[in-house]
Parts: structure tokens; sequence; C-alpha cells
């Protein structure tokens, strides 16, 4: 490993020497500057600027903020981003550092490019490979389940990333398991993504601006897991008024509210809010159930219910020289499930009275403070300070009392708890340096302080007759483990001729707990060689370690599911990725891309056969193994980004492996077996039509293999034990019926009545005359625009009708095996659901 960064350092040192090499003679000069939104002022990430007289370009980066070197001279540069209007050509001669921004318009109905997945550049260009950047406004376009959009389950309709169990919100990339995906808050990981078991994300699409998804070739600024990265950045806020909206679904309730700040917009810069909210109602609709349910008791009561909320914020403050820019962001988000009974019962003398009361909650705190600066034209850093905590906790009571002509003869007592919690504190640094046109390199630290609390379990009994007395308080944990996490990386993209460009980075790690230091040196390296104009060959790989695991023993994401750090015995987990693939860009309309991918992981850990993560007061350590995994496939995307018909068609046909056969440590007697969510073939096609400015239609079908299951081969009596006894020959020996699916989703969009009549509302007839007539519509229309109902200019109502599962599908949930008749029973939980959600934003 000393001989491998010793080679990439040299290699650093010939790419410079090479650039300046290439640079002698010619005067240059950096043009740099910001590319935002028009009409909000919001940033954007991964615009392209281009200037046509030497074909050069750049991308912004998550700042919005991009920096170009150009020889002195005349230049002509242009700025585009998907979903607005290329800029009007910007001609100037360089003859010293520039700034220059380029605020970009949205883009009509019929110019409108639309698109679930964009490169940061135009595919064939892009050195970067598996990665793909996800505009939300395009996620809130494919059809809801019951009425929520969600990001996780848009990005598991891309191909190479499967999900988990019918509904769920797990994702499983290029083989890797849920807890093998970084996913970042604005540069903060979130331990855990699901709300309701997994039925809806944490993340509230009101409040995100971007997403990207790296499934390979991991930039060197990114390290911790195996699989990928999800890099989600919220909403900064709008610079010019006050914009948002309110929703209302068949489960929840949302609402956000955006704008400057009164009275800060000054000379010292603009302040600027996003805020965000949302609950759902479910408990509402089960608490007359339960009612219900009471009332057939007779003789007691019953209540249940479960519902989550959540809370995203940011306030920004840019600087009125643009050079600096402070953020602050916050989320948090918790559910709970309850449930609490009461009986009772009489006969004769004798009473007794039983009290139950059961509760579960899990939740996230994320809290960050960002700063942007830029020193100069060619030189960015962004800095951040976070916070992040994750924990849950079980409580579970039952009392009972017996009594006998009024009297208590006997009493018992049951109170048990169950805690698990996890925090990081991080600090980091990056910068971005471009010293010429076809040489940028990034570069940058990090330090994170890690608190782990596996489990923490609280035992409390009493039992009181009239012979004795029994009383027992105890206490189970396994301790706090901290950890301690630093890292640094530089990575150089170089561009040596217009054919080729080059991505060479590394990054160094260190891990420490307990006296134990862990190191680890990843490489990462990719190329692009454009083979002609539209077609181009990409290569990478990438090397990373990963010093937190997830034990879980369910398929189903549990908040119980325990984040556990590496150990004096627990080893970190490593990860080979090496990927190939042609990238080609059909008559400017039409992406098309082909990638085979090889991974191979280490030191993977799964629970002990019949080991769970509660119940035992042994230490979670002694509960596992270690192995290794291996995964390989084809990915095969065709996008369409332009036009009234948008969309993609993702396939993937893929193996995902497992081996635990170390000493002492074997499952599957060592053998190989499939992993649990081994899909060899997956499908997935999303379309969106947009009939006109009022009607959008969209639908998704998606086909996959089924997964694996566990299931017994024989059954037999075993005398010792006096009872029958499963045998299973082989882990995951079992493959599901195939899991296929359609959705369907119309959007109805209603201009809101001061949009289009200005002063004061008209009656129904006149509201039919005046669309009917373009004079009188363009006079009512003017008045609008004369900015007495501003608030409102952009206002209207959405009416979303969504169907999951249009065919109403019996896709499989679980096996269950029925011994007795040697029949499998297949359950499944989603039939048909038609569903509805109103919008009203402003």
């Amino acid at each position: 490993m000393k001989k491998v960064c010793l080679g990439i350092f040299f290699l650093f040192l010939s790419l410079a020497a090479m650039a300046q090499t290439t640079s002698a003679g010619r005067e240059r000069a950096t043009i740099c500057g910001y590319i935002t939104d028009a009409e909000s002022g919001e940033r954007l990430i991964g615009a392209t600027v281009f200037d046509t007289v030497s074909h050069l370009g750049t991308v912004s980066n998550h700042a919005g903020f991009y920096s170009l070197t150009l020889p002195k001279g005349k230049h002509v540069l242009r700025a585009n981003y998907v979903g607005f209007r290329t800029s009007d050509s910007h001609t100037l001669t360089l003859t010293a550092d520039t700034l220059c921004n380029f605020p970009l318009r949205s883009a009509t109905v019929i110019e409108e490019v639309t698109v679930v997945g964009q490169k940061s550049v135009s595919s064939p260009e892009a050195v970067q490979m598996s990665a793909i950047e996800v505009p939300v406004s395009q996620i809130k376009a494919i059809p809801m389940i019951a009425g929520e959009v969600d990001i996780i389950k848009a990005l598991q309709l891309l191909p190479g990333v499967q999900s988990g169990s019918e509904g769920s919100a797990g994702l499983y990339v290029r083989g890797g398991g849920p807890d093998e995906n970084l996913i970042l808050l604005d540069g903060v990981p979130l331990y855990n993504v699901n709300h309701l078991m997994g039925f809806f994300s944490v993340f509230n699409a009101d409040a995100i601006k971007n997403v990207t998804l790296y499934k390979g070739n991991f930039p060197a600024q990114y390290g911790g897991r195996l699989s990928s990265i999800i890099d989600v950045r919220q909403n900064d806020g709008n610079t010019e008024g006050y914009h948002g909206n309110f929703t209302v679904g068949l489960l929840a309730a949302k609402f956000n509210l955006e704008g400057p700040i009164p009275h800060v917009k000054d000379s010292t810069g603009t302040t600027t809010f996003n805020i965000s909210a949302r609950r759902t109602y479910f408990d509402v609709f089960t608490t007359p159930i339960m009612e219900l349910i009471s009332l057939s008791m007779g003789n007691g009561a019953m209540g249940a219910g479960a519902y989550f909320y959540d809370v995203n914020a940011k306030l920004s403050h840019t600087f009125a020289n643009t050079t600096d820019k402070l953020s602050a962001s916050f989320y948090m988000g918790n559910d709970a499930v309850y449930m609490n009974m009461r009986h009772n019962e009489q006969e004769d003398v004798d009473k007794m009275r039983l009290k139950m009361n059961m509760r579960m909650g899990w939740g996230n705190i994320v809290a960050a403070l960002n700063w942007e600066h830029c020193y100069t034209s060619r030189l960015f850093s962004n800095t951040q300070l976070s916070f992040t905590q994750y924990k849950y906790s079980i409580a579970e009571s039952m009392t009972q009392v017996l009594k006998r002509n009024g009297i208590t003869t006997a009493t018992f007592e049951q109170q048990m708890s169950y805690n698990s919690s996890l925090r990081d504190v991080t600090l980091q640094t990056h910068y971005e340096w471009t010293p010429l046109p076809n040489n940028s390199l990034r570069f940058g630290a990090e330090y994170a302080y890690h608190q782990f609390r596996p489990e923490v379990g609280n035992l409390f009994l009493f039992e009181q007759n009239a012979d004795n007395e029994t009383r027992l308080d105890t206490v189970l944990s396994d301790g706090t483990l901290h950890g301690h996490e630093a890292a640094v990386y530089i990575e150089d993209q170089w561009s040596p001729w217009r054919w080729l460009k080059l991505n060479i980075g590394v990054r160094g790690s260190l891990y420490g707990i307990h006296g134990k230091v862990y190191p680890s040196i990843e490489p990462r390296v990719g190329l692009r060689a454009l083979l002609y104009k539209d077609l181009a060959f990409k290569a990478s790989y990438s090397y990373t370690t990963q010093y937190v695991h997830l034990l879980s023993n369910s398929d189903v994401s549990l908040p119980t599911d325990l984040w556990v750090p590496v150990t004096e015995e627990i080893a970190p987990m490593h990860s080979m990725i090496a990927a190939a693939g042609l990238s080609y860009n059909i008559l400017d309309q039409v992406e098309a891309s082909v990638e085979g991918y090889y991974k191979r992981s280490v030191n993977l850990l799964e629970y002990k056969d019949g080991a769970s993560f509660f119940g035992s007061s042994s230490t979670w350590q002694d509960k596992v193994v270690m192995g290794d995994g291996w995964s390989y496939g084809v990915e095969v995307l065709l996008q369409r980004k332009t036009g009234p018909v948008t969309g993609w068609i993702g396939y993937t046909w893929s193996r995902s492996m497992r081996q635990f056969n170390r000493e002492g440590q074997e499952i599957n007697f060592g053998r190989p077996f499939h992993a649990k969510y081994d899909r060899e073939h997956d499908l997935s096609i999303t379309l969106q039509y947009q009939i006109n400015k009022h009607i959008d239609i969209a639908g998704t079908f998606v086909y996959g293999t089924g997964t694996r299951a566990t299931l017994a081969t024989q059954h037999y009596y075993d005398p010792t034990l006096g009872e029958e006894v499963e045998y299973f020959e082989e882990r995951n020996n079992y493959q599901m019926p195939d899991y296929h699916r359609l959705d369907l989703g119309i959007n109805f969009h209603f201009p809101h009545k001061y949009s289009a009549w200005g002063q004061q509302e008209p009656t129904r007839k006149q509201q039919r005359k005046i669309w009917r007539n373009p004079e009188k519509l363009a006079k009512h229309q003017a008045i609008y625009e004369s900015g007495k109902y501003a608030w409102c200019k952009n206002a209207e109502h959405l009416l979303n009708i969504s169907i999951y599962n249009v065919y109403c599908h019996a896709n499989p949930y679980m096996m269950i095996a029925d011994a007795t008749e040697s029949t499998l029973y297949q359950v499944s939980i989603f039939p048909i659901l038609p569903s509805i959600s109103y919008t009203f934003k402003f």
C-alpha cells in the first residue's frame, strides 16, 4: 500500500509538471461566478458553462460556483441546466480575472427539458461514471404511493439499485446491503432514512433541491461506505419573494415556506430562510377502529396507533461581495408506534384487572453550520461543523392485580425498556483549485467523533402475594463506545487532450477505538476516452473502507437494527469495485449507457444462526460472524431528456453472493450462498408526458426476479428434543416468485383565481367568458402582473391522482411453509392502492 501511495504522489507531481509545460507561453485569466435560478435566486448544482471559442467548459459545484480558466482574448460563454432555458451568449474580451454570473430562467411548457436523472455534464463528456444527479422537480412527477412523494423510492427505479421488501425504503446498490450506503443531508450522515417501517423515507421533497447518487467511482471526498453515496441538498430559500405550498394527502399533510428575511436584504448581503414540516395522521384513523374493537371487548379498552413527523429548516446569508456565504441547516424527525390495553374480569367475589402499555420510538437530529468562501477566482473552499444523532427506544409495561372481596390478594408488575443511540460530531473542510482549464484539484480533510451505545436494557419485576414479595431491578448494557475517525484526500481531474480525461485521487483514513487504530489507503481512478463526437469509453476503480456495521436479523428495515463500530475484535469492511462501459448521445435527445462492474467485499457482518439483537446479556460481538461477498453485473440505461415525452428505461443483470467460511464463523456450512436480495433481472420503465400546461401524466412499470428466502427442505422427529425439527440444507435456498407492477399518475394544474383575474374574483359566468376571450384574459393578466397580487404571481392548485399496482398483482412479501401439508403460502401486503393529494402553491 505504501508503494501505491508513493506512485500516486509522483503521478500528481507529473500531472502538475505536464500541465505547467502545456501552459507555458500562454497568458490566461479566469472567469468565475455563480449559476442561479433567475426567479428564486437558488444556486444550481451541476449546471454547465461552455466557451464556444475554445470549446472548453466546466460544471458548477454544490454551491453553484464555477471557475473556468481560459487564454486571454475574445470568448463567448453560454450556460445551461436541465429544465431551464440556455442563457444568452455572453461575449467578452478576457484580459484579467472576471466575475460573470448566469441567472437562468425556467423553460416554458413546450421548451421544458424534463429528466429524472442528469449527468453533471453531457454523458459522453463526463469523466465521472456511475453517477446520476436527480432533480427533485422531476421526482415529484413520478406516481405517488399514498399521495406522498418519496425520493428513496425514486432512486430504486434507477439501474443498479434494487428495493428491499414490498413498499420499503431500503436500497441495495450493486449487491451491497442497506448499511453500505452513505446518505448525506447537506453533507451530514443520516443513519436511518425510514418512516413507518420503511413505508416512507425521511426526505420531505418540498425541502430538497438536488439529489446525487454515486454507485461507484466515488470522488475521493467521500468515504466510509462500500456501495453508494447519496448526496441530498436542501433549498437555501427564495431571495426574490415569499413562496410556499401546502399539501394534504391520504396519510400525511405538509407545508413549505421560503423567502428573504425582512430588513436584512441590504448592502451587507441577503438572508433567506426555508422551512418545511410534515406529519402523518395515520393514528387519527386507527383511533376510531380501536374504539370499535374496545366496544366488542366489553370489559376493557384498547388503543393503538402510529405516526411520524419531521421538520427541515435552513437559514442562509450571502454577503454582498459574493465571496462568502454562511448557512445553518437543521433536520429533526421522529416516529412513534404505541399500543395500550385495559381489561377487567370478575367472577363471583374474584376480580382481575390487567393493564398493558407498549411504545416504540426512533428518530434523527441533524444540525450543520456551513461556511463557503472564494479566496480567488480559482480557489473555492467549504468548511462545515455538524452534529448528527440517531436513537430509538422500546418501553413495555404490564400490571396485573387480583382481588377477592375487594381486598388485593396478589400483584404482578413488569416494566422493560430497551435503548440504543449513536452520535457524531464532525469538522470538515474542502477546497477546489482550478489552476488551468484542463486541470482541477480537490483536496480536504475531516475529523469525526463517534459515540455508540448499542444496547441498554432495563428490566423491573415486582410480584407480591400473601406469602412473599419478589423484586428484581436490573440494567443490561454494553457500555458506551467512543470512536475517532480522521481522513485526508486529494483528487486531480486532468485532460491532456480533448478526447481524454483522467480523474486520479487517493483518500487516507484512520479509525481509532479503545487503543486500536485501523489505517486505510483508498485509491480512486477514473478515465474517459472520447471515441467519437457522441461516443465515449469510460472505466474506473475504487477502493473503499467502512468502519461501522448495521446488525439486522429481519428482512424489513426496523428501528431495532443496531449500528455498531469496529472494535478490537471486529475489523473494518473493505471493498474493491471496478467498472467499464460505453456512453452514447443519440441525436442530442437520448442518452444511452452500458456499464459492467465487478465488486469484491471482505469482513461483512451477519448474525449467527438463531442470534438476535435482544434477549441475551452477551455482547453483540458474540452474536456475529464475519465473511466475504462478491457481486457483478451489467447495467443499461436509455434516457430521454427533451420534448413533451421524457423518461428512461433501466435494466440490470446481476449476481450477488456471500461466503462465511472462517474457522468458527461458518454460515451455510462454509459454502457460498446467494445474498437475500440477489435479483438476476431488474427492469424499470418510467415515462412522463406533459399534455399541456394544465395536465401531465406519468407511468412506471417495474419487473424484478424474485428475492431469496430460507426454507426447510426436510422435517423429522427428534426423540431427544421430543418434537418436530426442521432441516435447512442451504441459506437463501428458495427464490420467490417474480415481482412486477404498474403505477399510473396524473396531475391537474389550476391557476389561482387572482393569478388570472387580478383585483377581484369574477363570477363563474365571467370566468368562462374571460378564458374564452384572449383579449379579456390579457387585460386581467396585465392587472395581475402590475404587482398588487405579486405574492400569488405563480400561485396554482395542484391535484394529483395516483394508482399504485394498477392491475392488483399479488407480489410476494414473504412465504410461509405448512409442514403438515407440504405447501407454501404467499403473503402479499399491497393490492391496488389509489391515492389523491391536493397542493396549493403560492
